[in-house]
């Protein structure tokens, strides 16, 4: 079993391939995979309660996908209301996450 940490930069509302970034974490996790995915910049704009991509993020939490945002840009965009599951965090945390032995990351 690999530890995947896959960080999503982009925003799904103007970057059409967000939504294959979010297939690629589920099929990583249903192959018995580590999956946590980190949500920086534009990437934390679905982590709004009833967005149009919020369903998107509800999905990944309910395949026991470990989903972050990171708080400075939650705060920078306004976004008070998250989808239920999605945990918190500083970029500090994000740079504890790539430095965990054997993780593999892939920024988007």
């Amino acid at each position: 079993m690999a530890k995947y940490l896959l960080i999503e930069s982009r925003d799904p509302f103007d970057s059409a391939d967000s939504q294959y970034f979010a297939e690629l974490i589920q099929g990583l996790a249903k192959r018995g995979n580590e999956a946590t995915v980190f949500l920086v910049q534009n990437g934390v704009l679905p982590v709004r309660k009833g967005s149009k991509y919020s369903t998107v993020i509800a999905d990944l939490v309910k395949s026991k996908i470990k989903v972050v945002a990171d708080r400075f840009s939650l705060k920078e965009r306004g976004i008070r209301q998250l989808v239920d599951g999605v945990d918190t965090a500083d970029t500090d945390r994000l740079v504890d996450l790539l430095v965990e032995p054997g993780t593999k990351a892939i920024w988007h």
